[in-house]
């Protein structure tokens, strides 16, 4: 298929409506996909932008940002004002927009301090989504669809359904990507009214959500098409156990629901280019991988010995990646001779065990509580084994990261993980497709015969050699994303041309 809505209209025009996006502010794998996606259309061909809030700490001299004015926006029974700015993302071409609104957006979080949400959430989003529709009536530039990621943009698709609009804004189809379903935007009933939606003819009881508002719910009703991060997750949320309450919705939605899996931006995660490395590698050499261990076990106190094998877990410290049965294992990992490397920040309990377990096993156990980008690249570098035992993962990101550097990964079998990981089973090891480890059931027991199945495995050099090798040539890179992402938008124009979904 062409990737052109017409040849009349030139290349599709996509513009990427998204809380975070790298290279300018981040939190999570959000940001990476909106960054890594933009980045892939544009050299697709697509006229693709992005709109974000002007939080604190986008580094705006990077942007090249000037004003383009502001704009007189509604906010429930009242109006306030946001000021529109335009500029560049850093070494592209590839215009950025950003809504300005102090009282909303110069605060140190994107969402909340200290794991504690803002309060006036709904009110600052709202004031970003109509912030963005004023944008688009400013421009000389009309996008064929609005891309809109997860709760934070989710009002976007109602507000362009069941408002007048003006001709230009009504065309503008919809797509919604959905990260993580268990993140809804649900806020009480009566903050409904700073949306402007609480006497529509038909949003509140769309928006209603067990005597709440939910603005996710909302904006699956509403989009013209629906997109998740992973094949297998765009199944499971049909569900009653993933679908967080929302199962039934997708479940009449399927016709308009892709799963599309994350890719990896190879600019940034590959070990050959990567400068955040005291080594260098490539599959046919991987002697830097060996430097990186031994910097980072001498860095963090660990035993410094290529033989010893070394798990690293890079996550946020939250139920749903599993830590649950790390915790439950750790010891008898350890017992097996293994050594462990762990960086993240989230649930405190979490944060108290993984210091307890280091206090330990101070020369077996590395924890490093905080966000550390380095860091990060180093332990997926460094370590010989990747553990991603998620309860649930839309997609995922660092099992990509560590096929390509080499490190084989441990998973659970669901979203995201068993779209991109294919097991150590001995016929695919005889057909040299194995790329990892896989367990099914969410038990400790489960997830440590895997960790047991990589040890042994990782004790024959040539089969562990072969097993990395086939890993670093597996591309999941976001150019093959892309191709899909396109396909939903000429699916979700087509959509918005009958008028209907």
């Amino acid at each position: 298929m062409s990737d052109y809505v017409n040849d009349a209209t030139g290349p599709l025009r996509v513009c990427m409506c998204t809380p975070e996006a790298v290279p300018l502010v981040k939190t999570g794998g959000l940001a990476d996909a909106a960054g890594g996606l933009t980045r892939a259309l544009a050299e697709a061909g697509c006229d693709v932008r992005v709109a974000l809030p002007a939080y604190a700490a986008i580094d705006r001299a990077s942007l090249g940002l000037h004003s383009i004015g502001t704009a007189d926006i509604p906010l429930g029974s009242s109006r306030d004002e946001v000021g529109l700015f335009e500029g560049y993302l850093p070494n592209t071409r590839i215009p950025v927009y950003l809504i300005a609104h102090d009282p909303s957006f110069n605060r140190p979080g994107l969402y909340g301090e200290h794991g504690v949400d803002y309060p006036d959430n709904l009110r600052r989003f709202t004031v970003y989504g109509r912030g963005v529709l004023a944008l688009l009536r400013r421009l000389a530039w009309s996008p064929d669809v609005l891309h809109c990621h997860d709760w934070q943009t989710a009002l976007l698709p109602v507000w362009l359904r069941v408002e007048p609009q003006d001709a230009r804004l009504a065309g503008i189809a919809t797509l919604l990507t959905i990260h993580n379903l268990a993140y809804q935007g649900v806020f009480d009933a009566d903050t409904l009214p700073i949306t402007g939606l609480a006497h529509g003819p038909a949003t509140p009881a769309e928006l209603e959500f067990f005597g709440r508002i939910n603005l996710l719910k909302g904006g699956l009703m509403f989009a013209d098409f629906l997109s998740t991060v992973s094949e297998r997750y765009a199944a499971e949320i049909q569900t009653p156990e993933f679908g967080c309450g929302l199962d039934s919705l997708l479940l009449d939605r399927r016709g308009d629901l892709m799963g599309i899996l994350n890719g990896a931006d190879y600019t940034v995660w590959d070990p050959s280019v990567d400068r955040l490395l005291p080594a260098r590698y490539t599959p046919d050499d991987l002697s830097g991988k060996a430097l990186c261990k031994a910097s980072l076990q001498r860095s963090q106190g660990l035993t410094a010995d290529r033989t010893i094998p070394l798990l690293g877990l890079v996550a946020r410290l939250v139920e749903q990646k599993g830590l649950d049965l790390v915790a439950a294992t750790a010891d008898a990992i350890l017992g097996l001779g293994a050594q462990l490397t762990l960086l993240g920040t989230g649930d405190p309990g979490y944060q108290t065990l993984l210091q307890d377990l280091h206090a330990r096993y101070p020369d077996r156990v590395a924890a490093t509580l905080q966000f550390n980008e380095p860091l990060a690249h180093l332990i997926v570098a460094a370590a010989d084994i990747y553990l991603m035992p998620s309860r649930y993962e839309p997609s995922g990101l660092n099992q990509l990261y560590s096929l390509r550097y080499g490190t084989v990964p441990v998973v659970r079998r669901t979203g995201g993980l068993a779209d991109s990981i294919t097991d150590a089973t001995p016929k695919a090891l005889a057909r040299e497709t194995a790329t990892g480890f896989v367990f099914d059931a969410y038990t400790p027991d489960a997830f440590l015969d895997a960790v047991k199945r990589a040890l042994f495995a990782f004790r024959n050099a040539d089969a562990w050699h072969r097993l990395q090798v086939t890993g670093m040539h597996e591309d999941f890179s976001w150019a093959r994303a892309a191709a899909r992402y396109r396909e939903a938008y000429r699916l979700a124009v087509a959509r918005r041309r009958a008028g209907a979904h």
